[in-house]
């Protein structure tokens, strides 16, 4: 099993040096969160807290996710970027495949594309896409970044996106895996026909297996069973190495957390973050791969 450390809510000036230690003990991948903008004023519900509001203050930084992941591949040499997760539909697919194109390229092909469909209508009308047809844009926005990827003069014409003969330029040496967020059974649909993996919301291991298995279930329909298929997670009910390879056992390929916020500390500090890091590395991490 892979090790992924979720990057919310900390301090963008922090990434870069957290990167190089994690590169160096040992982790695999870095996640990155992603939002345009934040009204003062919104009306949205946040669909994974019961009352809807977001928990976070408005100040929260909120980086481009495709300037920090080239930052931190430039300091780095094996540790992998992967979204967590990306607006694909507050997006047009040409902007979204020249920004992840270009940094797969940057950092030899060390980059996954985690994306979600969002839940914030303001912010798709302050970025002028429609807010209702972002799940079926997302579908489409898949083939259109797949066919750009290819190289050469390529063409789409679909029902939200339509382009003549193009080509653009550089395109990825390997394919960037499309990883698709979220937990409802539209989401789990959209990883298993078209994604190259799932990313969960944070889930209990119970209902995570509950998950997986209807991930399999819809892979075999779609004819999919055979290839392969990552898949990052968050749990809420696993803390020691024989938890972690339940996890395994049932499937999940890479797993989220946050060391910082594991280990007793001041959270923001960067020494503690660095510290926690290592310890991270050395309790769980180097047992776990023996």
């Amino acid at each position: 099993m892979q090790f992924a450390a979720a990057l919310s809510f900390n301090q963008p000036e922090h990434f870069v040096e957290m990167a190089k230690v994690a590169d160096r003990v040992g982790w695999d991948i870095f996640a990155v969160s992603d939002h345009v903008v934040f009204p003062e004023k919104i009306e949205s519900a946040y669909p994974y807290i019961e009352d809807g509001k977001p928990y976070w203050p408005l100040e929260t930084a909120w980086p481009d996710p495709w300037v920090t992941i080239a930052a931190m591949a430039a300091v780095t040499e094996r540790l992998r970027f992967a979204t967590n997760v990306f607006i694909l539909p507050a997006r047009h697919p040409l902007l979204v495949a020249k920004s992840v194109g270009t940094a797969a390229v940057l950092s030899g092909n060390r980059v996954a594309l985690g994306i979600g469909v969002g839940w914030m209508r303001e912010e798709f009308e302050l970025l002028g896409e429609d807010f209702t047809t972002r799940g079926r844009r997302t579908n489409e926005a898949i083939e259109v970044l797949r066919t750009l990827w290819q190289g050469g003069m390529v063409e789409h014409h679909g029902k939200y996106y339509d382009f003549d003969r193009l080509t653009m330029q550089p395109v990825p040496t390997a394919p960037v895996p499309i990883w698709v967020g979220g937990a409802s059974e539209a989401a789990l649909k959209r990883a298993a026909r078209l994604g190259d993996g799932w990313i969960s919301v944070v889930h209990d291991t119970d209902e995570l297996a509950r998950l997986i298995g209807r991930l399999g279930e819809l892979r075999a329909e779609y004819g999919r069973a055979d290839e392969p298929f990552h898949v990052m997670a968050a749990v809420n009910d696993a803390g020691d190495l024989d938890a972690f390879r339940r996890l395994e056992e049932i499937g999940v390929t890479s797993l989220v957390s946050a060391p910082w916020v594991v280990y007793e500390g001041d959270p923001t500090s960067l020494d503690h973050k660095l510290d926690s890091i290592k310890r991270y590395a050395d309790e769980i991490i180097g047992p776990m791969r023996g």
